[in-house]
């Protein structure tokens, strides 16, 4: 079975970094978190698809969109 995730530490932190972040009441928009986080964490440019769609399927599971 192929894993779907990258591997690596930097794409994990990412996402624990903008799941705390989006938890701040003056957080700003995901989508500058997410660019926020590609750039402090230093993510491939796959790993970076991955947090772009990974947080664009939550987005649209979620009520508030």
């Amino acid at each position: 079975m192929t894993n779907i995730m990258p591997e690596g530490d930097a794409i994990r932190n990412a996402v624990k970094w903008i799941s705390a972040a989006c938890q701040e009441p003056s957080a700003p928009p995901i989508r500058e978190l997410i660019q926020q986080a590609i750039m402090r964490f230093d993510l491939s440019p796959l790993e970076s698809e991955f947090l772009t769609r990974f947080y664009q399927k939550s987005d649209e599971g979620s009520a508030h969109a």
